[in-house]
């Protein structure tokens, strides 16, 4: 396990940031940017507005869920953009359906219909391997095991293991181990930045790759949360088919609180917070890979470019 640096921030940041293919996108509190290396070794770059939640967005809990589908939104968004520099077939024929997409629909529009049915494609196949098929699993022993805990207990422990057998498999695909290394990157450069050192590929190399504010190990606690909240009120009728409703009911509570988790153990350093997140740190051994420099060179590109104006307005 990687072991979090003694004293190594001297602040935390609320900047954030997601690997790419071939590149990075941080998010600031005002801005945010993708950075792409390009086949000929140039950089591309797009940046936009990123304005903080207001009103009911910034309720404790409510404001985990509009966090979560934000960055589901902008994340989609900024791989799509990453994608078109690293065409999986660059002399392919656009199919009839592209070509009608293209005379019906503007580019925004279409871009927006793309990213939409992205984010439809990715929370359905998450809730489809994490949710829906451990809760039919367990479904199975439904008539070998009586307690409602028992079963409950059982179904989070399918759920984990479904979750690390993913993490392990996808680490060994070819290309997504370039994308962990820019994983890598992005995490050692916003260590860099907290720490107050200049953003320079030899200080940024130095840096960890396990960072403790990381999705996966949000994603982990999403997990965790699961198991306590459907143990501990019981949810577990005879029926696999009303289990399932009640977890797909469940999930913004579970995002909602799994966030607020998150936030309060990426705010503190004692030996609660450190117990909470090693799980999540232990994790990112499948989910991060050490980046070159040419990788930290995108990522400080990146990050640079998010910063706010005006110093400790990015404070966690």
């Amino acid at each position: 396990m990687s072991k979090e640096p003694e004293n190594q921030s001297k602040f935390k940041t609320t900047c954030g940031g997601q690997a790419l293919i071939e590149g990075v996108m941080m998010q600031g509190p005002t801005k945010r940017a993708a950075v792409v290396r390009k086949p000929d070794g140039g950089l591309a770059v797009t940046e936009s507005e990123s304005q903080r939640k207001s009103g009911l967005w910034k309720v404790p809990f409510l404001r985990g869920v509009g966090v979560f589908g934000s960055s589901m939104k902008n994340g989609v968004k900024a791989l799509m953009w990453s994608a078109e520099y690293y065409p999986e077939e660059e002399n392919a024929q656009p199919s009839k359906f592209d070509l009608w997409l293209e005379k019906h629909f503007s580019d925004e529009k279409l871009t927006s219909i793309i990213v939409t049915i992205g984010m439809v494609v990715g929370i359905g196949f998450s809730v489809g391997l994490f949710f829906i098929l451990p809760t039919l699993l367990t479904g199975l022993i439904t008539p070998y095991v009586q307690s409602n805990f028992l079963r409950n207990l059982i179904e989070g422990f399918i759920r984990i293991g479904l979750f690390l057998g993913y993490l392990i498999a996808i680490s060994n695909m070819k290309d997504m181990k370039r994308v962990f290394s820019y994983h890598g990157a992005e995490h050692k450069t916003i260590f860099c930045y907290e720490a107050g050192l200049e953003l320079t590929v030899e200080n940024v190399r130095k840096q960890p790759k396990h960072h403790p504010r990381c999705g996966t190990s949000f994603l982990f606690v999403i997990m965790i949360v699961s198991i306590l909240v459907f143990a501990l009120l019981g949810f577990s009728w005879s029926s696999p088919w009303i289990r399932l409703a009640t977890r797909l009911l469940m999930l913004p509570v579970l995002v909602a609180i799994s966030y607020e988790i998150n936030r309060f153990v990426g705010r503190y350093d004692n030996l609660l917070c450190r117990l909470v997140r090693a799980p999540g740190m232990w994790l990112q051994n499948f989910t991060t890979r050490e980046p070159d420099d040419s990788m930290l060179e995108v990522s400080i590109e990146a990050l640079n470019r998010v910063l706010p104006e005006k110093e400790g307005a990015d404070r966690w």
